[in-house]
């Protein structure tokens, strides 16, 4: 099953701050730590040993024991949260949503590159230990964008009321999707199991933070996963100094803020996420609202509950397990609670992380070393052998589709459709009227350049309407090209971003999780298409 590569920035698919950040431009280099290389990763360690966070890794192993005493753990896993009391055990970290049955196909790829990399900083730095680390977003309140999952162009959709903190709903009515989805899954070895994992997972479970850990464990227990949901007393008692800093200095608004301003006299990159003056949330049942300062109190948005500072306070000595870090804050909850050296995250997920150095500085925690997560198009043989009949490159592939099209009309036409040559011609002979004109009559000038624009104009009409007959012409070969890119690109987005792995373990059954882990290299910094 070979792979082949191609850069980030040739598939069009990647913003100019990620593509900047993987050419380490310079200007960069103040919104992170460090580059993600193999030499890099010794200095990380050296400053998270220096930190002396976190606190407690007794906490840590003791909370993630009790979050998997009614799973099935593997030893791998096992060894994992037991090798977190030690001072040499670090944690390299990917968090996602929790998406119905793990969502678009690059869950799976975060995983894989957290777990790859760990594999190969035991193998440079084998004096230490080190842990892949899924967080679940079981905090996270955006229900309409985790509730469904596409399956063969169709979408497999969980119909809820929901409110509050996504972990803690009720998988009631999961049972419904179950008999559904099971319809389409038809009756082969594959997809039985399938149908067994999607109800173990989620009919079997009463809520979508434990149904989401089950999941995941069971695609990934064998690599020692380990899979934490951060929303716990224990856990976040630790985070209390840093909440308590938010309340009283809104320290996070200041620094994130000042950042936003540096990056925007940089380029036209853009701000992912602007803070608020306090980045925490209130959480209780069926809520999750902002919590505002305002006239001296303490309040919860679109609620009737206040407190003053000092009542706040010792509220929050109370019940930490009450404030949840917003988009802003969670990183560096993340960064206090685990010994992490590594954050693994799409582009924009590291955008955002971009605006936290200068906030992570100013409260003295280590920054992250921060990697994109391996992308992944994935072929079938039939899909690759097609490809290459059609003499279509893997550039050409991940064009747009007016551009992917019109190349390829012109590759495959016995005639030049391209009238560059004779716009040169014209171009030419104009700078002669032009010299022309300024001799004679400035005044000229004007009616010569309407000329040149209303000559080339006409040459572009009749190249667009050539490659319009080239296409009628060529239609059958167009329409093979075109099914093709629309089945490795499904609604012309990437199709990491679109399918479910269901589709896939159809097919490839349990060797689909192997070979990925056998072809992903994260630190090669390249998109991968895999020929299945």
């Amino acid at each position: 099953m070979p792979a082949e590569h191609i850069s980030f920035k040739k598939t069009g698919y990647f913003s100019s701050l990620i593509c900047d950040y993987l050419d380490e431009k310079p200007e960069l280099q103040a919104f992170y730590n460090r580059f993600p290389n193999l030499d890099n990763f010794k200095a990380q360690i050296e400053e998270r040993k220096a930190s002396g966070l976190p606190k407690s890794r007794s906490v840590l192993v003791s909370t993630l024991k009790k979050q998997y005493q009614h799973f099935e753990t593997s030893e791998a896993t096992f060894k994992n949260i037991e090798s977190l009391n030690s001072e040499n055990t670090f944690t390299i970290t990917t968090g996602h949503q929790l998406n119905l049955f793990t969502g678009p196909l690059y869950f799976l790829y975060k995983i894989v590159s957290t777990i790859n990399l760990s594999k190969e900083l035991s193998e440079t730095y084998p004096e230490n230990h080190f842990v892949p680390i899924y967080w679940m977003a079981t905090e996270d309140h955006d229900f309409e964008e985790i509730n469904y999952f596409n399956f063969k162009g169709k979408k497999v959709h969980w119909n809820k009321e929901a409110a509050g903190a996504v972990g803690d709903l009720s998988t009631e009515g999961l049972e419904a999707v179950f008999n559904l989805f099971a319809l389409e899954l038809g009756g082969s070895t594959n997809a039985n199991y399938l149908k067994t994992l999607f109800e173990n997972a989620y009919v079997k479970h009463d809520n979508l933070a434990d149904a989401t850990r089950f999941l995941a464990n069971e695609l990934f227990k064998d690599y020692g996963l380990v899979i934490i949901d951060a929303n716990d007393t224990d856990l976040k008692r630790q985070f209390i100094p840093y909440i308590e800093e938010e309340l009283l200095q809104q320290t996070s608004f200041k620094n994130v803020s000042e950042t936003n301003e540096q990056i925007n006299k940089l380029s036209n990159y853009g701000i992912q996420v602007n803070p608020r003056e306090i980045n925490l949330f209130y959480v209780t049942e069926n809520l999750r609202e902002r919590i505002l300062f305002e006239d001296d109190v303490y309040k919860v948005n679109n609620t009737n509950l206040s407190w003053t500072e000092s009542d706040m306070l010792k509220h929050l000595a109370e019940f930490p397990e009450r404030f949840s870090p917003n988009v802003i804050m969670r990183p560096l909850y993340q960064e206090v609670i685990l010994p992490n050296l590594c954050y693994i995250g799409g582009g924009g997920e590291l955008a955002y992380w971009f605006q936290l150095k200068q906030f992570f500085d100013k409260v003295e925690v280590p920054f992250p070393i921060l990697l994109l997560r391996n992308s992944v198009l994935i072929q079938s043989e039939s899909q690759h052998k097609k490809l290459q009949k059609l003499q279509i490159s893997n550039e050409d592939i991940f064009l747009k589709r007016h551009a992917f099209i019109n190349k390829k009309v012109r590759d495959i036409s016995n005639i030049s459709l391209d009238f560059s040559p004779q716009k040169e011609v014209i171009k030419k002979q104009f700078e002669k009227l032009f010299k022309l004109a300024e001799q004679t009559d400035k005044s000229f000038i004007g009616a010569v350049k309407a000329q040149e624009v209303k000559q080339l104009k006409g040459l572009d009409t009749l190249e667009k309407r050539l490659i319009k007959a080239q296409k009628r012409k060529l239609s059958d070969e167009v329409s093979r090209m075109t099914d093709l890119q629309n089945a490795l690109f499904p609604n012309q987005s990437l199709q990491e971003r679109n399918t479910n792995f269901s589709e896939f373990y159809l097919e490839y059954g349990n060797q689909l999780i192997p070979k990925l882990i056998e072809h992903l290299n994260p630190l090669q910094g390249e998109f991968i298409i895999l020929n299945l």
